[in-house]
């Protein structure tokens, strides 16, 4: 490069020299040449070597600048400490922003199946009462999954109710008194499945006895009647009663026609099955005896099972052990039924809800206004198909509009409901009211802000509703109280990790000023972080409550003025 400079200065030098010089007597008088025409005056190879060279030089110095700047080179800047003082005055703090308006009320009318459009009664923006007929749509579909809806909640309801009937054997117990029979050896931990038999119960404590008389005392026998019966092994008689007379058609080989008569003996204990017995009614002062003698019979008799799957966890059943109705004989966990009565439960509950959308849906193609209001986004007509799952209408109360707004951490403890809220919308003034405020917030950017509902009457129309408005109410105020520039007050922490809100005092150091290890921004001899507790604040100033008195002279900021090098 430096060879490259050498014979570019030559080259300058050498054109710089004139060529030729004018005769003395015309210098004088001739007119010199411009700068444009000098140039043009200098070959085209020489005046790139010029350029080139220029070129050369301010690379070097923008080189040279960029390495005086990385080995530390610095200008110098002006700047001026800002201070003020703590002084009373007023302070206002406002919440302000905007929303989108809507009608407080609002119900939507939509069609799960499709259907043809039979007949509209209203149109587009015209005022309705609740109750009033909207539409008539013929959907076939619509009747048809109501009465699917509802066999299948009736299905459910018969298997919930059967399995609270099975779950109740989780303590199997006698259903009537008896002797059991056949028992079956059970031991705890062993597993029995629904249905599974246990045992076979004998009521024994009556019996029952059947005779066959001649048709000839037909409707001489009643129920009721008492009879005399022989037991011949035990050789004594005892008193029956006749429970019913059947007048059947028994042919004997004498050709003798009988009918029959159920007699019921109650047993202290000595009868068993398969005793013979003989019952003898005495009717008009004569005797009637039985064609021939019968056998005894269990009053009832009937298979003891479980009505659940489990695990026995205990067992008391034993071969010819007289129970009581009620006693319990098998206990069993029963882990499995109940599963299986939760699984019934939330399929009828999901039943039940589909019924209630299958009415809902029904009712809606014979709809009428749910509500006071506003016909909006009514667009069909006679013959119209409609599509499925389609929202045919809305009926909107537009006569009070809510308006949904968020209020950041700071103000939020003011806000309560019920307080004025002033309304703009393009122009268009209105008052509102808080109406509901939301302890749950949302956190953005390290920000935590929690919503707030407005409510104002519009029963004039003259709010747009489903557009955006703009609100300001005031949060908080006080017209006597200490007051400092926002700026002022400063988060710092503190030696033991905590944080806290300082201004810097000027002057001697007070005694309530506080060691800050580390401070974010340069702050200037002389200035002290003394603790405050800061109330509310507005768009320049914030409220001091304690930690500073008034007339105190505080650091606000250093304002930069400029730089130079």
């Amino acid at each position: 490069m430096s060879e490259i400079m050498e014979r570019d200065q030559a080259e300058l030098a050498e054109n710089a020299a004139p060529e030729t010089s004018a005769p003395p007597e015309t210098a004088g008088t001739e007119k010199k040449p411009s700068l444009k025409e000098k140039w043009k005056g200098i070959p085209k190879k020489k005046r790139r070597r010029i350029v080139r060279w220029i070129v050369v030089l301010l690379v070097l110095a923008a080189v040279g600048l960029a390495a005086w700047k990385l080995l530390g080179g610095k200008g110098e800047e002006e700047s001026q400490v800002i201070t003020d003082m703590v002084r009373y005055g007023s302070i206002t703090s406002m919440v302000e922003g905007s929303g989108l308006t809507r009608a407080k009320s609002s119900e939507t009318i939509n069609l799960s199946t499709a259907g043809t459009v039979v007949d509209v009664m209203v149109s587009e923006g015209q005022q309705v009462t609740a109750g009033t007929p909207l539409f008539t749509i013929d959907s076939p579909a619509a009747q048809t999954a109501v009465e699917k809806a509802r066999s299948n909640v009736e299905g459910f309801e018969k298997q919930l109710s059967q399995a609270q009937k099975d779950i109740a054997g989780l303590n199997l117990s006698a259903g009537y008194p008896g002797k059991l029979m056949e028992t079956v050896t059970l031991n705890p931990g062993d597993t029995i499945s629904k249905g599974e038999k246990v045992a076979v119960l004998a009521d024994d404590t009556r019996m029952r006895l059947t005779q066959y008389y001649s048709y000839a005392y037909a409707g001489d026998l009643k129920a009721g009647q008492t009879v005399d019966v022989s037991i011949p092994a035990l050789m004594s008689t005892i008193p029956g009663t006749v429970e019913a007379v059947h007048m059947v058609s028994r042919i004997t080989p004498e050709g003798s026609k009988l009918f029959s008569a159920e007699i019921i003996l109650q047993n202290e204990g000595a009868l068993s099955a398969e005793m013979t017995a003989s019952a003898t009614a005495v009717v008009n002062g004569e005797t009637v005896y039985p064609y021939e003698p019968g056998k005894l019979e269990y009053y009832r008799v009937g298979d003891l099972c479980s009505t659940v799957s489990g695990t026995v966890i205990s067992s008391g059943l034993v071969d010819y052990l007289q129970v009581s109705a009620g006693q319990v004989l098998v206990r069993i966990d029963g882990e499995e039924s109940e599963s299986e009565i939760f699984t019934i439960q939330q399929s009828l509950e999901s039943a039940q809800e589909e019924l209630k959308t299958a009415e809902e849906n029904l009712a809606n193609c014979n709809a009428v206004a749910p509500i006071d209001g506003t016909v909006i986004g009514l667009t069909i007509q006679p013959g119209d198909e409609v599509a499925a799952n389609t929202a045919i209408v809305t009926i909107s109360d537009t006569s009070t509009i809510t308006v949904s707004a968020d209020v950041d951490e700071r103000h939020i403890s003011y806000i309560k409901p019920g307080m004025s809220v002033d309304l703009d919308q393009w122009g268009t003034m209105g008052f509102g009211m808080v109406e509901t405020v939301s302890l749950s917030s949302t956190v953005n950017n390290g920000v935590a802000k929690y919503p707030i509902t407005i409510s104002a009457d519009n029963t004039e129309g003259t709010i747009q509703v489903n557009s955006y408005i703009n609100y300001s109410l005031v949060a908080s105020e006080n017209d006597n109280c200490l007051v400092v520039p926002i700026q002022a007050v400063k988060m710092v922490s503190l030696e033991d990790g905590s944080t806290a809100n300082v201004v810097y005092v000027g002057g001697e150091r007070p005694e309530n000023a506080v060691e800050v290890p580390m401070i974010d921004e340069e702050i200037p001899e002389g200035y002290w972080p003394v603790p405050v507790e800061i109330g509310i604040q507005d768009n320049y100033n914030v409220e001091i409550k304690s930690g500073v008195e008034a007339d105190t002279e505080i650091f606000v900021q250093i304002q930069r003025m400029g730089m130079y090098y």
